[in-house]
């Protein structure tokens, strides 16, 4: 072989390399950030990275593009082993024209979104770019659809997960959202449809791009965002740990490890995190810490709808999703950003055969007339339909409060629940003692009051002592009958005694129970009537 050639291919390779040039590299290494070749170089193992298309060149003609030169197209792909597996990657270059999406920039991700496919694999977008490729016009749009259409194809086949690390707009940010989980840098990174400037311009709205565009703002508000990352490297490291916990592809399982013996240890420290005083909540993400494996628990969206805790983590060595209230956060209840924030969550466990562990410990869904007007009905029914949906391993435990709608929202035994157990301190109803009451013995109460009233007028009282003196027998009636009310339904027994909930259980025996439990079902096999899809109320 000529000796030229191999000096030509190893030009043209070393071009591809520096991307926008070394000073433009430089500089970006200076203000500490990594370049796309520097953000694959962290994620994949040394040596494994097999790249795709370094030398495709861009056919647009217009706006001054004609023989303009831009190296790999302003994108970087390819497929590298994360943990001895294999991932396809792509990486958006930011020195390169802005990372700006071209149809040929465009391919290069859509031909690496169906190599991911149709080897079963993930694949992680790393989204540094500057919008459409102005220029090219509808041929960028199309680039566009294409991409968007490969990510719905993938969904629920192989995982995908986006990294915003740098801007991210208008069409673009559709990608990601198509994808199953987001990862966004702290700084340096923005997402967003329309900028503060065409807001302003098209609705008068003033604003500013962290109101609209920042990691905190959808990570906490529009939760758009799953994890917040405080740099590259931490982004890397977060997809890294989010992959440990994840099948390459829907027809594997999750990467277990289990035990080869499950423990039957108790623990007895789980029952100090119950509070004597029925009124003091439960630190919900205490009892994960205890229940689970040290150190495993992952937690998705930690920013977003408080009162609902979601997260993987492992059980005895099993990877499980894990989907709980959090008492400490407005009681637990179930609301509509609780209620987004589950389902999805819900559904990419089934999607990817990861068994679900629910923890119960929910007094209803909140009311109020935003919520009523927000569509809470349709929010909440989503809960439904993802936990009826599925057909992995489920098992539920309720620790305290299960009310009305949001304990059949939290997997229940009527959705399909393959195991439910309860402890000792748990209220199964159809609502909280104190409401129960003022239903069902409405009349007593008002009774007992205008009693007491009448009999201190009759005794010569003011109008404001026996005003005084008939609410307070109103309410030692009120509470007469919540107690009542509490002394059947305030314990699991009943449930137990129907067959909703299958076993009352100490705490301190709750890790053991619920490993055998995963253990016994992890070969379940569920089909559904066969159907293209089911409506669920979006």
């Amino acid at each position: 072989m000529k000796k030229e050639l191999i000096e030509n291919l190893n030009r043209l390779r070393q071009t591809a390399l520096n991307g926008g040039g070394e000073d433009k590299l430089k500089a970006r290494r200076a203000k500490g950030l990594m370049t796309a070749r520097d953000r694959i170089a962290g994620l994949v193992a040394p040596g494994s990275f097999m790249e795709f298309g370094m030398h495709v060149k861009h056919q647009c003609q217009d706006f001054g593009m004609k023989g303009k030169d831009l190296p790999c197209d302003g994108v970087v792909t390819g497929v590298g082993l994360v943990d001895g597996r294999p991932v396809a990657i792509f990486a958006q270059d930011f020195t390169v024209q802005g990372g700006s999406l071209g149809h040929a920039h465009a391919q290069k991700i859509a031909r690496t979104q169906e190599y991911a496919l149709t080897n079963g694999m993930p694949i992680i977008g790393i989204n540094d770019s500057g919008g459409a490729r102005i220029p090219e016009g509808e041929m960028a749009l199309k680039g566009f659809g294409d991409i968007f259409y490969r990510n719905v194809q993938s969904s629920g086949v192989v995982p995908q997960i986006s990294i915003i690390a740098g801007p991210c707009a208008g069409g673009a940010a559709y990608s990601p959202a198509l994808t199953d989980f987001i990862i966004m840098k702290k700084t340096n990174a923005q997402m967003f449809i329309t900028g503060p400037e065409v807001i302003k311009a098209v609705t008068g709205e003033a604003c500013t791009m962290d109101e609209i565009g920042s990691a905190a703002a959808h990570a906490s508000i529009s939760g758009n965002v799953h994890f917040v990352a405080e740099d590259d490297a931490h982004a890397l490291q977060i997809a890294r740990r989010l992959l440990s916990y994840l099948p390459s592809n829907n027809m594997k399982d999750p990467p277990h490890d289990p035990t080869p013996v499950v423990s039957t240890q108790e623990d007895p420290y789980m029952e100090k995190l119950v509070p004597e005083d029925p009124k003091n909540p439960i630190d919900m993400k205490k009892v994960i810490e205890r229940l689970f494996d040290e150190d495993t628990f992952f937690e998705v969206m930690q920013d977003f709808a408080k009162n609902a805790v979601i997260g993987f983590a492992r059980m005895q060595g099993v990877v499980c999703g894990i989907v709980a209230n959090q008492p400490t956060q407005k009681a637990g209840v179930l609301d509509i950003d609780a209620s987004d924030k589950c389902a999805r969550f819900i559904r990419f466990c089934n999607a990817f055969n990861i068994p679900l562990v629910t923890l119960v410990d929910v007094p209803g869904f909140l009311p109020g007339k935003h919520q009523e007007r927000g569509g809470i009905i349709r929010h909440g029914a989503k809960m439904l339909h993802a936990y009826s949906a599925s057909t992995v391993p489920k098992i539920t435990l309720i620790l305290r409060k299960a009310y009305g709608g949001a304990y059949i929202a939290m997997c229940s035994k009527h959705l399909g629940a393959d195991a439910v157990y309860a402890w000792p301190t748990a209220e199964i109803a159809v609502m909280g003692p104190d409401g129960a009451a003022n239903i069902i013995f409405k009349k007593d109460i008002a009774a007992a009051g205008e009693k007491a009233k009448a009999e201190a007028l009759a005794a010569g009282k003011s109008e404001a002592e026996a005003e005084a003196a008939g609410k307070a027998a109103a309410a030692a009636a009120k509470k007469a009958h919540a107690d009542e009310y509490a002394a059947q339904f305030a314990a699991p027994y009943r449930a137990a005694a129907q067959g909703i909930v299958d076993d009352v259980i100490d705490p301190a025996k709750s890790r053991a129970v619920i490993s055998m439990a995963l253990r016994n079902t992890l070969n379940k096999r569920g089909t559904r009537p066969p159907k293209k899809h089911g409506n669920m109320p979006l």
